[in-house]
């Protein structure tokens, strides 16, 4: 796979290019049926696959402070892509300047001229260019002339749930995460390094935990949760914290996690934690051994859960 991060880079326009177009938040099932159509499409007429996605956000550029916070940062997102089996990427800098190019432009000059689509995959509601004027009856009075076939797939739906960035964003902020695995297709998942803590977990509770410095920006809602946590490409259970652990008293806000049956220093290592069940709320306790019965019951419930699913794999 290759990922251009600038159009400069690409030397010639592509052969029989298949391109989709979009921020693909989250990589989720409606943002697959594009990238299945893009595969259908190439393999039908020996083409090259594409994907066309922007960093940052464009709202965040349109409407500085007021951008949603990403389901999936961009390494994340990029690798999802890849994942999927596209063979370039192409990840633009959205600016200003190319939020004023009309539309028109956009797909004569980027499209055709620079990147040589020949066909050009969209969802039901796709909008583009300056003020949004680009819609898909544009492309449909363009393609004739330019040479170049647009396929339109439809709403994507999922127990009669229209599948959105934005919904699975108010799922995993209620913390609703089995719900919003059926409309991403999987775990919802955070990334970051292990860093030192206040060093409680295995001192004072019997606990050890692996406090996150987070590159994620949506955060599930405040609580206790059954993970499982990839380190060094090994799969673990586990148990995570998000809150601002009260029994201490007013603390920094933490995303903690006890890995079962692991021993090892993390400090420094990047790992991912896979969100699969919210266990209950985050609560002050009266003392330190009544956190810790608690932990142990948290525990224990997560691994009969844990057990659960994998014996009953959806």
């Amino acid at each position: 796979m290759t990922i251009i991060y600038n159009l400069q880079e690409l030397e010639k326009p592509l052969k029989n290019a298949v391109l989709t177009i979009g921020n693909f938040d989250g990589v989720h099932r409606g943002h697959m049926a594009l990238l299945n159509k893009v595969k259908e499409i190439t393999k039908s007429i020996n083409g090259h696959s594409a994907v066309m996605t922007f960093d940052p956000h464009p709202i965040k550029v349109m409407r500085p402070g007021n951008g949603p916070p990403l389901i999936t940062p961009i390494r994340q997102k990029l690798n999802l892509i890849q994942g999927a089996g596209i063979e370039t990427i192409f990840c633009l800098a959205f600016t200003q300047n190319f939020a004023e190019m009309s539309a028109e432009a956009f797909v004569q000059d980027i499209l055709v001229n620079t990147i040589g689509i020949s066909d050009l995959v969209v969802g039901y509601d796709y909008t583009f260019g300056h003020d949004r004027k680009g819609n898909i009856k544009l492309l449909q009075e363009m393609e004739k002339a330019l040479d170049f076939k647009v396929h339109v797939v439809s709403q994507v739906l999922v127990d009669g749930i229209p599948v959105s960035s934005s919904l699975i964003r108010e799922l995993v902020l209620e913390g609703k995460l089995d719900e919003a695995k059926k409309l991403l297709g999987r775990n919802y998942q955070v990334y970051g390094t292990v860093v030192t803590g206040k060093n409680r977990g295995a001192r004072l509770l019997g606990y050890p935990t692996a406090n996150l410095k987070l590159v994620d920006e949506l955060i599930p809602k405040l609580g206790v949760y059954a993970v499982t946590v990839l380190v060094d490409n090994q799969l673990y259970n586990g148990v995570a914290n998000i809150g601002y652990n009260p029994t201490f008293g007013n603390g920094a806000f933490s995303v903690e996690t006890h890995i079962l049956d692991f021993s090892g220093n993390l400090i420094g290592k990047p790992i991912r934690v896979n969100f699969i069940q919210r266990l209950r709320d985050e609560r002050a306790f009266d003392n330190v051994d009544e956190l810790a019965r608690h932990i142990g019951q948290d525990i224990a419930q997560a691994k009969k859960l844990l057990k659960k699913l994998l014996d009953n794999p959806v």
